[in-house]
């Protein structure tokens, strides 16, 4: 049966290519129109897409352009129940710019509505709703106000605007319940029913963070958890309603906002298969760089796929993280310019250096020397306002032995941190004179 039926279709297309050199063209166009629903029925929906647009173009070529927009709508139709939304979208397009022809503006109003709200569930379920938002809105000063205000689709497409913006599932819910009252063709409704599907599946998923601290500081790793939480799905998905039958559920993008001081360190590869009814965790390494006033992690932005085909972005919340400077630390040495000698007097160069991440501030030096080695000049007392990271202060001392002996040089350190925080400590060095 289908051999005969894909016979008489070639047979039929001949015969319409045949009219159509013959200038016969109100035949030829009925005939690629013939043409397009045997292939429906054998279901080669790109071949009915073909035969549509030929008739279109047919019926177009002699101001026939009532039915050439009817037969755009059709071959929309026919790449809607291949799934091939992208094309379908590009048909509604197309067709928009053949409206200003008809002659009723009752006409041109109502399939102006009708092909941009088609274009624009297009696009929904191709993870785009903005976009098809825009262009309806475009499209909308080319209608009379009250008519596009009024209309029922334009209606449906606010209540699907309503329910993301709200969280609400009640404006969704509103639409499932009276669908029957909306003039979709076949292939049409079935769209609606797959952004409904979207819909729900959006306002159902929950998700949160953790962090693995409560604080870090600016040198230290954040591990941070997504919990995506698919169990509240498996009612919608199990729901015949939607005439879907899922086979993947996929993330195939993971994009991540960070305020300027983080980046991302590592993150979850993708396309990352989940299950659906299971709670999957997505594990983040984030980098701090610096210290700023409201560090910020998200919101982020999953790309989400229903078989490789239905796709929608999810955004999660966003969380802050709790971040503090590092504790400065400093480093002191001494070193000996000259080998101290008894009796003689010889310079003794001092350095602190901060190689820490974090500032020193209103910095006290004190230098104790024992009674054996006295001090001929120098300071052993500084004051400094600032030690920043990766800064140093030297100074010397010239000191005298006056006995023989081991001997103990103390550096008394006190400062305070980025965050305030008092930071005392005291440096000792063995100091050995001989004879």
């Amino acid at each position: 049966m289908g051999k005969d039926q894909r016979l008489a279709v070639e047979k039929q297309i001949l015969k319409a290519e045949q009219l159509y050199k013959a200038k016969q063209f109100k035949k030829a166009g009925k005939g690629f129109h013939s043409a397009g629903n045997l292939y429906l029925n054998l279901q080669e929906y790109d071949k009915a897409k073909a035969c549509f647009m030929n008739s279109a173009k047919i019926f177009l070529e002699i101001k026939r352009y009532d039915t050439s927009i009817e037969l755009y709508r059709q071959s929309g139709e026919a790449c809607l129940r291949a799934n091939n939304f992208i094309d379908a979208n590009s048909i509604y397009k197309e067709g928009l710019n053949l409206i200003p022809k008809l002659k009723n503006e009752g006409d041109r109003n109502s399939n102006y509505v009708v092909f941009s709200v088609l274009s624009y569930m297009c696009a929904y379920v191709k993870g785009t709703p903005n976009e098809g938002l825009e262009f309806l809105k475009r499209t909308s000063k080319k209608v009379s106000k009250d008519f596009f205000k009024e209309h029922q689709l334009i209606k449906l497409v606010s209540e699907i605007t309503l329910a993301l913006r709200d969280n609400e599932s009640k404006y969704a819910n509103k639409i499932k319940n009276n669908i029957g009252n909306y003039k979709f063709r076949e292939a049409e409704l079935k769209l609606l029913k797959y952004i409904l599907l979207i819909t729900h599946i959006k306002l159902s998923i929950t998700t949160s963070f953790k962090l693995d601290k409560e604080t870090y500081t600016t040198n230290e790793i954040l591990n941070l958890d997504l919990t995506f939480n698919t169990k509240p799905l498996v009612e919608i998905i199990n729901n015949s309603f939607y005439q879907f039958e899922l086979n993947q559920f996929n993330i195939t993008k993971i994009l991540i906002n960070l305020s300027d001081n983080l980046a991302t360190n590592n993150k979850p590869s993708v396309p990352l298969l989940l299950d659906i009814g299971e709670e999957t965790h997505l594990r983040f390494k984030i980098k701090p760089h610096f210290q700023v006033d409201n560090s910020n992690i998200g919101p982020m932005v999953l790309t989400c796929e229903l078989n490789n085909d239905l796709i929608f972005l999810y955004e999660t919340q966003s969380i802050t993280p709790n971040l503090v400077s590092p504790p400065a630390t400093l480093t002191a040495s001494i070193r000996n310019l000259r080998p101290p000698l008894l009796d003689k007097t010889s310079p003794l160069e001092i350095t602190i250096e901060n190689q820490s991440e974090g500032e020193a501030l209103d910095l006290k030096l004190d230098v104790e020397f024992p009674e054996q080695l006295k001090v001929m000049r120098g300071t052993t007392n500084k004051q400094i306002y600032s030690l920043r990271s990766n800064e140093d202060i030297k100074w010397e001392i010239n000191l005298k032995p006056l006995e023989a002996g081991d001997y103990v040089i103390k550096i008394f350190i006190n400062f305070m941190d980025p965050d305030q925080n008092k930071i005392e400590e005291i440096k000792e060095f063995p100091f050995s004179i001989k004879l």
